[in-house]
C-alpha cells in the first residue's frame, strides 16, 4: 500500500478512472474511504450522509443502467453516498433539506475520491442517474436521497490530466 502523499498532489493527480483490474478491494480499505468521508465538514455537524457499499455484480448492473454508464458495473465495489434529507432539516428545515445535504454529501465525497488516489485505487464522481430508479435499486426509504455513484477499484489505466481554466479566468476581487 502507498504512503499518505501530499495533499496538493492527490488533488492535482485524481483522475476520473472508468476502467478498472477485477482486482477485488478489501472490506478495510473500503472502510477506510468511509471513514475519510465521515470526517468532511457538515451544516451544524449534522452529519447528514449514509453510504451503501455495493459488490453484489445484479445490483452494480442495474445501478450502471440507471447511470447509463456501463463501466459502473465493471468495478470492484461502487459506494453509493445518500444524503439524509430528514436529518438535514432537523437542523435547519427545507435550506437544510434542499441545499445543505447536498454540500455535505459533496464533501463527503471529494473526501472519498482523494482517499481512494492515495491509497492507488480509481474512482469517478458520477452524479447523472435516474434518481428513482437508484432509488428502487438500493430500496431507500423516503428521505434518503441517493446523490453520488462512485465505481471503485485499482485503476486499469490512468486517464491524462484534463485541462484547467487559469486562475485569472476565476477568481474575482471585491472591486466591483
Amino acid at each position: 500500500m502507498r504512503e499518505f502523499m501530499e495533499l496538493l498532489e492527490a488533488i492535482r493527480g485524481r483522475r476520473s478512472v472508468r476502467a478498472f483490474k477485477p482486482q477485488d478491494v478489501p472490506k478495510a480499505i473500503v472502510e477506510q474511504l468511509i471513514d475519510a468521508a465521515r470526517h468532511a465538514p457538515s451544516a451544524g455537524n449534522l452529519q447528514p450522509w449514509e453510504f451503501i457499499i455495493v459488490r453484489q455484480p445484479d445490483v452494480k448492473r442495474r445501478l450502471a443502467e440507471a447511470a447509463r454508464q456501463a463501466f459502473v458495473e465493471e468495478a470492484p465495489v461502487v459506494i453509493v453516498v445518500c444524503a439524509d434529507e430528514n436529518r438535514a432539516a432537523m437542523g435547519y428545515g427545507s435550506r437544510g433539506k434542499t441545499l445543505y445535504c447536498i454540500q455535505d454529501t459533496a464533501a463527503a465525497t471529494q473526501n472519498i475520491l482523494l482517499m481512494a488516489y492515495s491509497l492507488g485505487l480509481g474512482t469517478c464522481w458520477v452524479g447523472a442517474f435516474n434518481e428513482d430508479e437508484a432509488r428502487r435499486i438500493l430500496k431507500l426509504p423516503t428521505g434518503i436521497r441517493p446523490v453520488a455513484i462512485i465505481p471503485v477499484g485499482y485503476p486499469a489505466k490512468t486517464p491524462t490530466p484534463s485541462s484547467r481554466r487559469p486562475l485569472s479566468q476565476i477568481i474575482r476581487h471585491d472591486s466591483f
